[in-house]
């Protein structure tokens, strides 16, 4: 099976300009913790709720003025549309990510495949819980 058979497309975006309130009413308003970061066709990075609060409120700066490229990810993870989902599982696990950013065949974005497609759309219950597994790893408190 294909990521293209499973990711989820029409993927939202938002522009490095934007600021973090209104990342962060995007993404509520969609009901999703992530947003790819593009200026035109070129995908600059992601911002999630995690950089939100980590990289900005935990930082005490004014995400009302902040702009989105301030905090977001730049390192981008991502895989192409005609990828095995177990190539693509793999980079999750990897890299300890829940998404990963889908390219089409010139480069650009044409969707999300998330650790959620697996479970709900590949019918691979035990690939799902062989990612799980991997990407997720028990918080030690710092003291």
């Amino acid at each position: 099976m294909q990521v293209k058979e499973i990711m989820t497309r029409g993927v939202e975006a938002i522009s490095p300009d934007a600021t973090i309130v209104d990342a962060a009413k995007k993404m509520r308003s969609l009901n999703i913790g992530s947003l790819p970061v593009q200026e035109g066709d070129e995908v600059l990075g992601i911002v999630s709720k995690k950089d939100i609060v980590y990289r900005c409120i935990a930082e005490d700066w004014d995400a009302g003025t902040t702009p989105v490229s301030e905090i977001m990810t730049t390192e981008i993870a991502a895989c192409c549309e005609d990828s095995s989902i177990e190539d693509a599982a793999q980079i999750l696990e990897d890299k300890q990510l829940h998404r990963l950013l889908v390219l089409d065949s010139e480069d650009n974005l044409c969707g999300i495949f998330s650790l959620s497609d697996i479970a709900v759309k590949a019918h691979s219950e035990h690939l799902s819980w062989e990612v799980l597994e991997h990407i997720s790893e028990p918080a030690c408190p710092r003291r």
